[in-house]
């Protein structure tokens, strides 16, 4: 199809059916479009217009990210899932803060050279930000395209992930290079879904090749399945007589990378005796609670929470940068990811 009368319909549906009243779009700058694309990645937007407003109440520009404590942004994010992105937010904001005098740059090859930032991202900072001509391909314009061409294959592959770039960079325009952009996402996110395409609403379905040989749902290819890995870990909730209960930091990567969570023993070992001698207190274990079970894009985590009644303290536990006694009047200080809130919820009710 000729690149021009692609992109024209694109432009004629988005006029009429776009979303304009996206929070981000009142105000495209730089910082904010990022900020918007990094939450989008992985989550729809009417989870993410919320979080994304608060975020923006609390960081309004790059400095303001910078400078925040990484507990802060992590409670921000508590929810969003997948907290690398809340990590390489506020990485790439110090960056942009120390060496670029708080500008996001507006050059592709150094917005790549950031956490979290990749091609598609930086694509789509500049062009809805900027204006500049550049492709973008998320997962909905990977389907739409896929579709539309009938590319075969799973886009993880790398001959396929070339060949919708290709075709991402063609049937890009010159002009209107931002609304353009967000048509082709808004067509992807409410007319070619994933499942039960709405194709007669769609501008580009007279040369679609996957509508016109009814395939839609082979585009594009599922990833090969794999039976995921199921990790067991036993959490320790540990709570003293007057209600505070234990709370460990997490490494700064891995899963949870960063957040407050509860100290983790292994299931095979006796209970008291560890936490004797790896937290110097002194418990009297109560019977486990129901195992919960936690699903991660590449494995399943099986969580068996384990209540202590603390009787006795070591000292070696001291508040700072690794544990705290959490007392559960601040319940919003500390980002926690989900599951955790909802163990201490249930243990400080």
């Amino acid at each position: 199809m000729n690149p021009v009368k692609f992109s024209q319909r694109v432009l004629n549906w988005f006029d009429m059916h776009g979303r304009k009243q996206l929070p981000w779009k009142d105000y495209p700058t730089p910082y904010r479009v990022w900020v918007s694309e990094i939450m989008l990645q992985q989550t729809q937007v009417a989870t993410v217009i919320p979080y994304y407003e608060r975020f923006m109440a609390r960081f309004p520009d790059i400095r303001a990210l910078a400078d925040a404590e990484l507990d802060e942004v992590l409670q921000l994010w508590a929810g969003l899932g997948y907290y690398a992105r809340a990590r390489h937010l506020r990485q790439t904001a110090r960056i942009v803060r120390d060496r670029h005098e708080s500008r996001m740059p507006l050059d592709i090859a150094t917005l790549q050279e950031l956490p979290g930032i990749g091609r598609s991202t930086a694509g789509a900072i500049l062009a809805l930000a900027a204006g500049q001509r550049q492709p973008i391909l998320d997962g909905n314009v990977k389907r739409l395209l896929a579709r539309f061409a009938a590319v075969e294959g799973w886009p993880g592959q790398s001959r396929v992930q070339a060949a919708l770039w290709e075709l991402a960079e063609r049937y890009t325009p010159v002009e209107r290079v931002a609304d353009y952009t967000q048509a082709m996402m808004d067509l992807g996110a409410m007319i070619c879904i994933p499942r039960q395409p709405r194709c007669k609403s769609c501008p580009l379905i007279e040369d679609c090749v996957a509508y016109a040989q009814g395939r839609q749902a082979d585009f594009p290819a599922p990833k090969p399945r794999r039976v995921l890995p199921v990790r067991a870990i036993r959490m320790v909730l540990a709570r003293t007589g007057n209600g505070e209960v234990l709370l460990e930091r997490r490494p700064p990567v891995g899963i949870w990378g960063g957040l407050w969570s509860f100290p983790e023993c292994p299931l095979e070992v006796d209970l008291a005796d560890w936490c004797w001698e790896k937290l110097g207190l002194i418990v009297n274990p109560e019977p486990p609670w129901a195992v919960m079970r936690h699903g991660f894009s590449h494995f399943h985590l099986e969580i068996t929470p384990s209540p202590v009644q603390v009787t006795e303290q070591s000292g070696i536990i001291m508040e700072g940068a690794r544990f705290v006694w959490y007392n559960g009047d601040h319940f919003d200080r500390h980002g926690m990811a989900a599951p955790v809130k909802r163990l201490l919820a249930m243990l400080v009710k």
